[in-house]
């Protein structure tokens, strides 16, 4: 139980009114050790509760204390800046019994709102690495104060290219500070990090590394490319007997316009997220899917990291992954907290080395739902729509590496 961890009276009320009270296995594992100090190197794939076993613990450890201006007393580093709104919300959540000063410092919104935030003294800074770095070389902001570092989803950090402000960063920060480090996966690059930053780190693995939840229903659909697809996926919509509502992924930001348009066309109710949407466009299309205005939402992988909409019942890929690590993260989206949901990929033939891919790293073979690849008939899209504004197929220079 919660109550049994050593969180501290205030915590363990926010997370009672929260509904919780049996912790998740990494929550049960990270909470007692970060508390006492350790460093905590935690290996889980999104929707373990890993959010929740490092804001716990450190609310109740800043309850003694108080912020300097421009002096944040911690640091949370994200790759995304929904992620780090999503931890803003998180602290919002526990912390309503602390009187904490919380600071997002992200892209997309403006510097002074941000930098009145630091001066007034942040006890939780929460920030993409760019943004972090702009305020410091700026002089706004100093890292000298800093007691314990968190950084969240390392391998999406890795992929985004973000680990020389990583290495950085880690160098601003105090010697003494606690280190708590989180990834799905641990790719060489990642352990190396680990190794140079962190200090006899307590290692916390709640499932090995990219594992599908069994709580997840998957399937593969085979399907001729171009227009084609984006039937394939209609008709795969319309089937689908239980379904509330759907995150549907595209591997390109344009073709998220193009499938987006394409279903608004053909009267389904969709949103769109993706990399090119300024903050306050984002932020939008999200709530409108939280709060259930639009039932279907098309993302780039911008999206399939950490987003916590605790009840998304279908996962679309309208494109397979490039990597097989995406696929893990994208359908990690539905049967989150023990309750059911479905993947279904669409794929087309350019898509059989990645598919072959996916099924070697979840250790798993994927079941096709109707006619595989080779049991397809001949593509019935009339000609002239064959080469239009599909996912990969359509586009020469090949798929996004």
């Amino acid at each position: 139980q919660f109550n049994e961890l050593g969180l501290s009276e205030k915590v363990l009320q926010a997370v009672e009114a929260s509904g919780y009270t049996t912790p998740t296995p990494i929550q049960a594992q990270a909470i007692p050790q970060a508390l006492g100090g350790r460093d905590i190197l935690g290996i889980a794939q999104t929707g373990t509760g890993k959010t929740a076993a490092f804001t716990l613990p450190m609310l109740s450890r800043l309850e003694q204390g108080r912020a300097r201006a421009r002096m944040p007393r911690t640091l949370i580093l994200e790759p995304t800046r929904e992620l780090a709104a999503q931890v803003e919300e998180s602290f919002a959540k526990y912390g309503v019994n602390h009187k904490l000063n919380v600071a997002l410092l992200i892209g997309g919104v403006s510097f002074g709102d941000q930098e009145a935030k630091i001066m007034r003294g942040a006890d939780v800074l929460i920030a993409t690495p760019g943004r972090l770095l702009d305020f410091f070389e700026r002089g706004k902001l100093l890292l000298t104060g800093i007691e314990i570092l968190v950084i969240d989803e390392a391998d999406r950090m890795l992929d985004m290219g973000f680990i020389p402000d990583i290495e950085k960063i880690c160098k601003l920060v105090p010697f003494t500070r606690q280190t708590l480090f989180f990834s799905a996966t641990m790719p060489p690059e990642i352990t190396r990090l680990t190794e140079a930053f962190l200090h006899n780190p307590v290692r916390i693995e709640v499932a090995r590394a990219a594992t599908t939840a069994s709580t997840i229903t998957q399937g593969l659909v085979a399907s001729h490319g171009h227009a084609a697809k984006r039937e394939t996926l209609r008709q795969l919509i319309r089937s689908q007997e239980n379904l509330k509502n759907a995150i549907i992924f595209c591997n390109r930001k344009r073709d998220v316009a193009i499938l987006h348009k394409s279903l608004v066309k053909h009267g389904f109710s969709a949103g769109a997220l993706h990399g090119d949407m300024d903050q306050l466009a984002r932020m939008a299309s999200l709530d409108a899917f939280k709060n259930g205005e639009v039932q279907l939402i098309v993302c780039s992988d911008v999206a399939a990291r950490g987003l916590d909409i605790p009840d998304v019942s279908h996962v679309f890929n309208f494109d397979a992954p490039t990597h097989s690590e995406d696929y893990v993260h994208r359908i990690g989206r539905t049967g989150r907290a023990g309750k059911s949901g479905v993947a279904l990929t669409i794929v087309t033939d350019d898509d059989r080395k990645y598919i072959d891919q996916i099924e070697k790293l979840i250790a798993k073979q994927i079941d096709w739902i109707g006619p595989k690849l080779d049991e397809l008939g001949p593509d019935e899209t009339p000609r002239e729509h064959r080469g239009r504004g599909n996912g990969r197929d359509g586009d020469r220079r090949g798929p996004r590496r």
